[in-house]
């Protein structure tokens, strides 16, 4: 075996081995969702990894966003009116027209405004393309922290977005020319995504979606086949979860925080897997997930993981403020 090689592979090695604490969609606990506000907030507090959402407009841009259509909860016109009604599909709407909207302040009296009430608005906030934020961290001078990208695809509602291929690989040709891939995961509850980026950028990670509660279940088998989420995968034919992620080729499986078990988190490393859970806010849930041994948590509120881990001596990512 050459020297580089042993290098390489004891590096992966010791990334496979670190805990990772992810901001997500940011933090959104303390500033507006997937904002470069949010994102700075993550960067100044110290995160391993920046957790996002992405969806592709009109005329081909790669934007920060968490739904398919703006949020009315979340989402201002040019006259600063809160929207009464959810706004138009991003993948139907001009980058230039989406910047006229607002996104720095959750509407008041919101179950959303209740959930986050300690969030910071940031007026003058727009939705931000993919690129910025790249630019960003990279003003920060943060060249460690790492980028989770989720793939915003619903196979349920397929005329909400791109199809699953050139949505992949629209998002892998952005990373790509940004010099990202070694520092990207590419995660989707839409399996079909992740089975064009593992076929057509094996550099960039995979990370496998799951949840399986009454507002989501994209494990479920159909009457008359697979859950359309899964790429053809079947959970009854797997008999459990990490398997199903391993037949798919997966490497990290993220699992709503509510479905795991230290039993479960045991058979997926068992499997040579990485698990992280989310979306964990509340410390009683982050004690409990360190205590299972997860390898990483995507949080609201990553101060708080923080926290508890320097309390248990746990190394800690670079704190790196914008000036």
């Amino acid at each position: 075996m050459k020297p580089w090689t042993v290098v390489l592979l004891a590096a992966v090695s010791l990334q496979a081995a670190a805990f990772d604490l992810q901001g997500h969609r940011g933090a959104r606990g303390l500033a507006p969702e997937n904002t470069l506000p949010a994102f700075e907030r993550a960067l100044a507090i110290g995160v391993h990894t920046l957790e996002l959402d992405v969806a592709i407009t009109q005329d081909g841009v790669l934007v920060i966003s968490h739904d398919p259509r703006l949020n009315p909860d979340i989402t201002r016109d040019a006259e600063g009116r809160f929207l009464t009604g959810p706004g138009p599909l991003i993948h139907q709407t001009s980058l230039a027209e989406l910047q006229r909207y607002g996104l720095g302040r959750i509407k008041p009296g919101s179950r959303y405004a209740a959930q986050f009430a300690e969030q910071v608005p940031a007026d003058g906030t727009r939705l931000p393309r993919l690129s910025d934020l790249f630019a960003l961290v990279r003003r920060s001078g943060n060249d460690q922290v790492r980028f989770d990208i989720e793939t915003k695809v619903f196979p349920l509602a397929p005329d909400d977005t791109l199809a699953p291929e050139p949505f992949a690989l629209a998002l892998i040709q952005a990373i790509r020319e940004a010099g990202m891939a070694q520092r990207s995961s590419i995660q989707s509850f839409d399996w079909r995504t992740l089975q064009v980026v593992q076929r057509e950028a094996p550099e960039i990670n995979t990370v496998y979606l799951t949840a399986q509660q009454r507002w989501l279940d994209n494990l479920a088998d159909g009457e008359t086949g697979p859950s359309p989420w899964t790429a053809g995968l079947s959970l009854r034919q797997h008999g459990s979860v990490p398997r199903l992620v391993q037949a798919a080729g997966g490497r990290t499986w993220a699992a709503y925080f509510g479905d795991l078990d230290a039993a479960k988190v045991k058979e997926a490393q068992g499997l040579g897997m990485q698990v992280l859970a989310w979306t964990v806010n509340e410390p009683a849930q982050i004690n409990r997930l360190l205590d299972w041994g997860v390898d990483g948590i995507i949080s609201d509120r990553p101060d708080r993981v923080r926290t508890e881990m320097a309390r248990r001596g746990m190394p800690l990512p670079a704190a790196t403020p914008l000036r």
